[in-house]
């Protein structure tokens, strides 16, 4: 699968609750979420951002408390795929149980900047900069995984799986 999109930025230790504030979370309806998503650390996203546009960060994408909003949110706002340095794994597996495809590159990620196009092919774990050309890897996520972000997430790969 082959997503591409404009970058959206952000550092080091990106939270769960600056994903999706706590006091956004009286709903689990994913357009609701996504209206409040980074709104604390980035106010014009949820205006701005448009369907298959991807997020990069630095180290520890998503740690914090385990809340499911956090990628939920991030996914209904229109986000394809989340690349990083580093992701927590609650998030990881959070985000992989909604669908919602994350690729780590490392350290390499500090040269992908706001605004950048990339193209990302999750079978085989590349990263393009479209901007400037230079190409990462990563390594792709295992075939099953593959299958449950195009599935929609783990309940929908069930599903199909039991037809």
């Amino acid at each position: 699968m082959i997503l591409k999109g404009k970058v959206w930025r952000y550092g080091n230790n990106v939270d769960t609750d600056v994903i999706i504030p706590a006091r956004h979370l009286n709903t689990s309806e994913p357009q609701e979420l996504a209206v409040h998503c980074m709104e604390d650390i980035d106010p014009d996203f949820a205006g701005k951002v448009q369907q298959g546009d991807i997020i990069v960060a630095d180290k520890n994408f998503g740690c914090g408390s385990s809340r499911e909003h956090a990628p939920v949110a991030i996914k209904a706002s229109g986000i394809s795929v989340v690349v990083a340095d580093s992701f927590a794994r609650i998030f990881y597996r959070n985000a992989i149980n909604i669908g919602l495809p994350l690729l780590e590159i490392g350290p390499a990620v500090k040269r992908i900047k706001a605004g950048d196009k990339i193209s990302i092919d999750l079978s085989s774990g590349s990263v393009e900069n479209l901007s400037t050309g230079e190409v990462f890897t990563a390594q792709p996520l295992p075939g099953f995984i593959q299958d449950i972000a195009k599935a929609g997430g783990l309940v929908n790969y069930v599903k199909e799986a039991q037809k």
